[in-house]
């Protein structure tokens, strides 16, 4: 499964990560990803999660 942090995002006071991971789908077999926008302490959490 492939994983990458995309992009650093900073508004007025916090700093934000966009994360994006690759998911196989159990019923097609095709490939998804998903998106999200949170802060930089919890990206591994969120990658490492199944």
């Amino acid at each position: 499964m492939a994983k990458k942090t995309v992009a650093t995002l900073q508004s007025k006071s916090k700093r934000l990560t966009k994360a994006v991971k690759m998911v196989k789908s159990p019923k097609s077999g095709a490939y998804t990803f998903v998106e999200a926008v949170m802060a930089p302490e919890m990206v591994n959490d969120w990658l490492n999660k199944k």
